[in-house]
């Protein structure tokens, strides 16, 4: 079988989604190809949708363009703004799928899947064609889509994804893909090693390491939060701070943190699940993925503050189900990290709330779906 996987470069998390589906059907004997599917128009246009993006979601603006779909009922003549916007690259993309002959296609975006849900309805595909969704919310733009499959990450959204118009039979709650290395469970002393060794790092070994996240662009507070924790803690703390593709961000740390000593900044690194392995707990801001991933490797969670819109809903699900402990109030975060380090019926709680609410199947299942 040759599957296609459509994501786009709109934050990380759709690519990681796309990336773990391709290590998990390359392993089992699938040829899987990755693409960008806004490239389709062309890769500067992508470019700049990926810029667009950032810019929405500083400005707060992602909420209204979302929201855009919730105005247009469920009908097969009258559709979102979204979908007509995505028909523009259907004859590329379609042109691709055949010269390719490909057998399935999975999307890792709504955007794909708009465009894909065009073309079955002009009864061009005959391929099995699935989204997946990589946030734990009821997205208004599913009541679009005429697909054969909507993965979705956890059974207590079914309900709300029928209320925002997504048919139920094509509802599959599968979980989010995550690569098989977050749900392998690594040594703490033996990653503290790895990082210390391969990064060149002066850290204690024995004292509480956190480790903050802010996505693959950097979002986030992180320069407060730092400040806070070395009030609390001093030098009894190594704090490691991720800083994805924000060079500006890593920049601002190494000049207020540089000569601190147990302040490590970090910028795109492949270690995050060393980091996770390593580390006592994890602030991160609440990425449908990237928080997927972390309950997945079963790491103490505070979630930080959420870009509006899916964020929000993602930290809520996880805070609602004990999986995380989600505040914007940064020395809350702070204290409760302090009680997952310390509190272990409280850090094991969390840990079986993590282990209950996620699926190590979830690859297996979607290929079973599109086989």
């Amino acid at each position: 079988m040759k599957t296609l996987i459509l994501s786009c470069n709109m934050g990380g998390g759709h690519n990681s989604a796309a990336a773990a589906l391709s290590e998990y059907g390359t392993a089992n004997g699938v040829t899987c190809e990755i693409a960008d599917t806004l490239s389709f128009v062309s890769p500067a246009f992508s470019q700049t949708m990926s810029d667009l993006y950032i810019f929405t979601t500083k400005s707060n603006l992602i909420k209204i363009i979302y929201k855009a779909g919730e105005t247009v009922p469920r009908s097969r003549t009258m559709k979102s703004p979204v979908y007509v916007a995505n028909k523009i690259y259907c004859k590329k993309l379609y042109d691709h799928i055949r010269n390719g002959n490909f057998d399935a296609i999975v999307c890792t975006h709504v955007f794909p899947a708009e465009a894909l849900t065009s073309l079955k309805r002009a009864g061009l595909l005959a391929q099995k064609c699935v989204f997946v969704q990589t946030d734990y919310d009821a997205l208004p733009l599913m009541k679009d889509l005429e697909v054969d499959g909507i993965v979705i990450p956890h059974p207590h959204l079914v309900e709300e994804c029928v209320a925002v118009g997504a048919r139920r039979e094509l509802l599959f709650p599968y979980g989010i893909p995550v690569r098989k290395v977050f749900f392998a469970r690594g040594d703490k002393s033996a990653a503290r090693n790895e990082l210390i060794q391969g990064l060149e790092l002066s850290a204690n070994m024995s004292c509480r390491w956190y480790l903050i996240m802010s996505g693959s662009m950097g979002f986030g507070r992180t320069g407060i939060l730092i400040r806070e924790i070395i009030a609390r803690h001093g030098q009894d703390v190594e704090i490691f701070a991720v800083c994805g593709s924000n060079h500006e961000l890593k920049q601002r740390l190494d000049n207020e943190f540089g000569n601190s000593g147990h302040v490590h900044t970090i910028g795109f690194t492949d270690k995050v699940p060393v980091f996770m392995d390593a580390c006592d707990v994890l602030f991160t801001k609440p990425g449908g993925l990237s928080s997927t991933e972390a309950a997945a490797k079963n790491i103490p969670l505070v979630h930080t503050a959420p870009i509006p819109g899916c964020e929000t809903d993602n930290a809520r699900f996880f805070h609602y189900h004990g999986m995380s402990y989600s505040t914007v109030d940064v020395r809350q975060q702070v204290i409760v990290a302090d009680r997952l380090y310390t509190d272990v019926a409280y850090r094991m709680q969390m840990q079986k709330a993590q282990e209950n609410n996620t699926f190590s199947d979830t690859c297996r299942n979607i290929f079973s779906l599109i086989g």
